[in-house]
């Protein structure tokens, strides 16, 4: 269930909110990329007080409002998903999950379609995003660290 705007303190949001992209660290860069937008536009579906108010450059040309409180994407083995994702909702945070099938194919009804035959306890993750309460969004996430490209990094130890 969608945070509503009147739910948290106005004058301290955004410093008391949090938004935060794990995504599986073996993923090549481009499927990250690719989990973390879809994540992101779920997530600012359904929290769309997360858009800021427009910017506006020196000539007056208007460009659309970003999130003002950022999103960082850090790396996790992908055996953390699952249970990111469950401590989050545990504790009431917003939590928009990508399942893996979502990169098997190009089409949204075969995706749903398998991810309907999956069991619950059998669902692997791309990537999870959670939003909510700063404190609680960091307790469940402090452990990790900004995604690392793990090719570029391979490269570079040859």
């Amino acid at each position: 269930m969608p945070i509503a705007p009147n739910e948290f303190d106005e004058a301290s949001w955004p410093l008391s909110m949090r938004c935060v992209a794990v995504v599986d660290d073996a993923l090549p860069i481009g499927k990250a990329a690719n989990a973390t937008a879809v994540l992101a536009l779920t997530m600012g579906a359904q929290q769309s007080h997360l858009v800021g108010e427009p910017l506006i450059d020196s000539a007056g040309n208007q460009h659309p409002g970003l999130i003002p409180i950022g999103i960082p994407v850090l790396g996790a083995p992908a055996a953390d998903l699952p249970l990111l994702r469950d401590r989050a909702k545990q504790v009431g945070l917003e939590v928009v999950d990508f399942p893996i099938q979502g990169q098997q194919t190009n089409n949204y009804a075969e995706f749903r379609k398998m991810v309907g035959e999956t069991d619950p306890d059998q669902v692997r993750y791309l990537g999870v995003m959670i939003y909510g309460d700063k404190k609680k969004v960091s307790r469940i996430v402090g452990k990790y660290t900004l995604l690392r490209d793990r090719a570029a990094i391979d490269a570079g130890a040859r």
